[in-house]
């Protein structure tokens, strides 16, 4: 069975428009997302945002640096090997 608290499909949520900052984006994806809860608790929600986010974060950061890890993870204030273990776990290459 589809369970609504887990199963979390951002750009089913809200479309993003082309003005919109990044944090609106999110405030209105989040509002979507308790709306739709239909009486269901959130279980896990801090993980489960950071996880949506994350990823494209850490994939986007290494295009722009073009593949650089040290470069990437000095555009990100992350220590590189904070990077690597990150991109492992999202198996971002």
């Amino acid at each position: 069975m589809n369970n609504p608290v887990t199963n979390l499909n951002v750009s089913e949520l809200h479309p993003v428009t082309p003005t919109q900052t990044l944090r609106e984006s999110v405030a209105d994806s989040l509002r979507s997302y308790f709306s739709k809860l239909g009486g269901h608790a959130p279980d896990d929600l801090y993980r489960m945002v950071i996880e949506e986010v994350e990823k494209p974060l850490l994939e986007s950061a290494m295009n722009y640096c073009g593949g650089n890890q040290t470069k990437a993870a000095k555009c990100l204030g992350l220590n590189r090997g904070t990077l690597r273990k990150k991109l492992k776990h999202y198996d971002v290459r």
